[in-house]
């Protein structure tokens, strides 16, 4: 069963490494992505979402019980079986939490550990999450109020945003509806 960590005071599950508070991505991110945070609509999506991407609604329907956290942890499986197949010589990614901790991931460790809690989930549950390589070439970007995940990058649609598009709506297409594509 997949776990998200609720105590943070608790150390690290293993694949999980702090990035020191020096750590340049947040910029980078911010630099290439136009990442604007904001609660309602008007301000959404949060980033300019990339080409190619595709965004899939994650709202859950709210009178079938267990249905956010089956896909909570769905997504989570899921994205982490990408992670470990796409890019099995190097399945580190940079790991960021919104005005949080911020942490690298070696996504293989993560996937051999016993019952491995996520420090920080791909699914949104509260705050902005983003998976992302070294490079910023390929990722996801959480958004817990419009309740989105953005993937983006060749191997990580042809992968993860292949299967998530089986069974999630469809909300954008490299930062458009899929009806003005």
């Amino acid at each position: 069963m997949m776990r998200h960590t609720l105590d943070f005071g608790s150390p690290l599950p293993p694949g999980w490494t702090t990035l020191d508070d020096k750590h340049p991505y947040w910029g980078r991110f911010t630099d290439r992505f136009g990442f604007r945070p904001g609660l309602t609509e008007p301000d959404w999506p949060a980033i300019a979402e990339p080409t190619p991407s595709i965004t899939f609604d994650l709202t859950a329907p709210a009178d079938v019980t267990g249905a956010w956290a089956s896909r909570f942890d769905a997504v989570n499986a899921e994205a982490l079986r990408c992670f470990i197949t796409e890019f099995p010589d190097d399945p580190m990614f940079v790991v960021l939490d919104w005005q949080h901790t911020c942490y690298r991931l070696d996504a293989a460790v993560h996937a051999t550990t016993s019952d491995a809690e996520w420090r920080v989930p791909v699914y949104p549950n509260g705050d902005y999450y983003i998976f992302l390589r070294e490079d910023l070439s390929e990722g996801t970007f959480g958004h817990p109020w419009e309740q989105t995940l953005c993937v983006y990058g060749e191997r990580l649609l042809g992968s993860l945003g292949r299967t998530l598009s089986t069974w999630l709506p469809v909300k954008r297409i490299d930062g458009h509806r899929p009806d003005a594509v």
